[in-house]
């Protein structure tokens, strides 16, 4: 048996992967799956296991990269580690094992309209200093022990903040050992590198929470167009400072809040896109690319997203038409996605490869193209139909 030599397997799919993120057409379409749990599902754990401890999701990754054929993956696509969460005394996560079963994926809690974490009459404060506010605000109010400015200072408040910190310094520098080992032993690339939100939904996730913004476009629109203008620079800043030094694999961006139903398009084109076309075309001007993760239903949104600048971004497909997606921003774009996670979760190996060959031949006849789910996959994704969508774009992605 002829042993794999993984440098010339990295570089022949990094080659790959980066000649379709410009919307070229490489020797075959990219397979890039952004697997989380399922990870843990093929590998024999649970949710609570890759959760819990991110090196069994590193391992689980590794062991997935090693048995599939996979251009390029993100690290660790668990998008939460408990271990950060429980140092730091996070109140907005439900952890696998904790809060709900230790078989459910982490859940998101929103917080209550008259306890939103960001005051409807605190919009001046946040536009003024944005890290001032998150580190005196913000930070008190989604843990359950750091003291705001005058509250008086306790054990439990400096063990939480030194404790929050070794636990996120531990964590990121396990990422280096583990891509070099993707990349060893498996010829496995990133996918993506950076860390990046759109202001709007820096607003509806994480400060207000939707219902309350929801209000605040109609009763103070003033204040969430100048909040999201004070919060860009700083989420400008922070993609740069994390993006990929060699500007080859793009800074991921989940778009929430600004699809239908959400908000209008109308609303979109005031509130969200200004600020996420800026960071976009700053990044642009210093050669990164943006993922836009375009999570539930943008397609109203396509004429907007058109007018970015060529190239610029990835357009990543979930629930609107792939082919609309297409026919409107295919000729500037690169185009992933796009192949339903209920059918990977419910549907049988047959009918995913055939979903995958009707995309590959309509979508990426020409290139430009990258073989993916809709969505993040948990675990609710069938690993025998995620063997067959990498297959399916192999026998059918062929240029």
């Amino acid at each position: 048996m002829t042993a794999v030599n993984y440098e010339t397997l990295y570089n022949e799919r990094l080659n790959r992967y980066v000649t379709a993120l410009r919307n070229g057409k490489a020797d075959k379409v990219p397979v890039r799956p952004f697997a989380a749990e399922v990870t843990a599902i093929y590998s024999g754990m649970n949710c609570q296991d890759v959760t819990q401890d991110y090196n069994l999701a590193f391992e689980a990754m590794f062991r997935c990269c090693r048995d599939f054929d996979w251009d390029a993956v993100p690290a660790n696509m668990v998008y939460v580690w408990s271990g950060v969460v429980q140092s730091a005394g996070i109140k907005y996560y439900a952890l696998p094992g904790v809060q709900i079963p230790p078989t459910t994926g982490f859940q998101y809690l929103e917080p209550p309209e008259d306890e939103a974490y960001m005051r409807e009459d605190e919009y001046d404060e946040l536009i003024a200093d944005p890290v001032g506010f998150l580190a005196n605000r913000w930070m008190p109010r989604v843990t359950y022990t750091v003291k705001g400015p005058g509250e008086p200072n306790t054990y439990e408040n400096n063990v939480t903040l030194l404790a929050g910190m070794a636990a996120m310094k531990n964590y990121f520098n396990a990422y280096g050992p583990h891509l070099a080992r993707l990349k060893n032993e498996t010829g496995t690339p990133s996918a993506i590198c950076g860390i990046l939100k759109a202001p709007f939904d820096i607003l509806a996730d994480k400060l207000r929470g939707y219902k309350s913004l929801c209000m605040d476009l109609f009763m103070r629109p003033k204040k969430v167009q100048a909040a999201c203008e004070a919060l860009a620079p700083h989420l400008l800043y922070m993609a740069k400072r994390t993006s990929d030094p060699s500007k080859q694999v793009p800074v991921g961006l989940w778009l929430h809040r600004g699809c239908v139903p959400f908000v209008s398009p109308a609303q979109f084109e005031k509130f969200y896109y200004p600020t996420l076309k800026y960071i976009i075309e700053e990044l642009w001007k210093d050669g990164i690319q943006t993922l836009l993760y375009a999570e539930g239903e943008w397609n109203p949104n396509l004429k907007h997203i058109a007018q970015l600048p060529e190239k610029s971004i990835v357009y990543h497909v979930d629930r609107g038409d792939i082919n609309e997606v297409d026919r409107a921003v295919g000729e500037k774009f690169c185009i992933s996605g796009g192949i339903p996670n209920d059918l990977l979760a419910l549907g049988k190996p047959d009918e995913v490869k055939e979903y995958v060959r009707k995309v590959i031949e309509t979508v990426g006849r020409n290139g430009g193209y990258i073989c993916d789910a809709s969505a993040i996959m948990q675990d609710d994704t069938k690993p025998e139909n995620l063997r067959a969508m990498g297959e399916a774009a192999r026998q059918y992605g062929e240029y």
